[in-house]
């Protein structure tokens, strides 16, 4: 974990205006924008279908963003935060929609938002003491992933009425609960290297 540095110093990081007008930091705030039409959608008209759609649109611009940061070279500390960030608030978005109109039960997303609010405590201290926020795991990914296709899951079980909505139950339980699991642990896994990096930081040997 290295310590945090500005925007816009000597080493060269690109200053905050032009890392917003990267492409790929373009479509993380596309995608971001893309945030509260998901939970209209969800929550209005219940347009299950185009938020479905919303909801596979930004997962290809997640995957895109990543790839194209890395082949123009323009991988940007704004954008290490924003990608993260667009899959949180998506789920978190789910979660509150889905929860509104009965779909998952309440305790599952508590432990998911428990899990940010920890999470985010831990951040809060770890910059306190200088540091930059730590790198996705891979842990983390695979629960945003596991999350991102077993919500959508979720939603078209809510519909009994059809065959499909029958077979796919238990393959969306299942799928959510793995991604919560996952989502639980990398959190523990942030939360233990926050607190390495900043006992090791507060110690001082005589």
């Amino acid at each position: 974990m290295t310590k945090a540095r500005s925007v816009g110093t000597t080493d060269g990081e690109l200053s905050l205006a032009r890392q917003l007008t990267t492409v790929p930091n373009l479509l993380s705030l596309l995608r971001l924008a893309g945030v509260p039409v998901f939970l209209w959608l969800l929550l209005g008209p219940e347009e299950d279908g185009w938020a479905f759609a919303l909801l596979a649109l930004s997962g290809v611009t997640d995957w895109l963003d990543g790839k194209l940061a890395r082949l123009l070279n323009q991988t940007t500390r704004l954008g290490q935060l924003l990608d993260p960030a667009a899959d949180r608030l998506y789920i978190a978005a789910a979660l509150l929609a889905f929860l509104l109109r009965g779909i998952v039960p309440w305790w599952i997303v508590a432990l998911l938002v428990g899990r940010e609010l920890v999470v985010g405590l831990a951040l809060v201290v770890l910059r306190r003491h200088g540091f930059a926020p730590p790198e996705v795991t891979y842990v983390g990914k695979a629960a945003t992933f596991n999350l991102m296709y077993a919500l959508p899951l979720m939603l078209v079980t809510h519909d009994p009425a059809t065959t499909f909505a029958e077979v796919a139950q238990p393959f969306a339980y299942a799928f959510t609960a793995w991604g919560a699991v996952l989502y639980l642990w990398s959190g523990a896994l942030y939360v233990w290297q926050i607190a390495r990096a900043v006992s090791r930081h507060s110690y001082r040997p005589a």
